[in-house]
């Protein structure tokens, strides 16, 4: 199951800082397990939200020459509030370094002013195609899918109102 945890780029400065919007509702499938008479966001989702936010900047920054950008280390992170069903989590996340293979943030996610996680993460990006050269078509084919999708969460208009369109 993929787990679409960017709903809107509200700000964006390519190869510094992205600030994301992720709106929870109740019609979301994975509330009804976690927990179902108290409703909440899981922790990991929460992290992967910050995790999305971090791979818009790496891709922006990279002009989505990776197909793969995935977590593989999460550092100091500590949760300190619920996300409930009509919450709006907002994650902001700050670029510390962007390589072409490694990319090292921090960030945080606040429900209103209150902070309900933060952390350091450290991101992988590749491409299929670099282990198995019959794949290169299908990292084609996913980074087709992820500008489709950059354009659909407002990825365009965050640039433009930041001047880097």
């Amino acid at each position: 199951m993929k787990f679409h945890l960017v709903d809107k780029i509200i700000s964006l400065e390519p190869g510094k800082r992205i600030v994301t919007i992720k709106a929870l509702s109740l019609a979301e499938e994975y509330l009804a397990d976690h927990f179902p008479i108290f409703p909440v966001l899981p922790g990991v989702l929460m992290l992967e939200a910050m995790t999305q936010s971090a791979a818009w900047l790496v891709r922006v920054q990279q002009d989505f020459a990776k197909s793969l950008i995935v977590l593989a280390a999460a550092r100091n992170v500590k949760y300190t509030y619920f996300v409930q069903p009509g919450n709006i989590m907002r994650t902001e996340v700050e670029a510390m370094e962007i390589g072409p293979e490694i990319a090292k943030f921090k960030g945080a996610a606040y429900i209103g002013d209150r902070q309900t996680v933060s952390g350091r993460l450290e991101l992988r990006c590749r491409n299929l195609g670099d282990a198995n050269p019959r794949l290169r078509q299908s990292d084609q084919d996913i980074t087709k899918q992820l500008r489709d999708r950059f354009r659909l969460v407002g990825g365009p208009e965050a640039l433009a109102a930041a001047g880097k369109a």
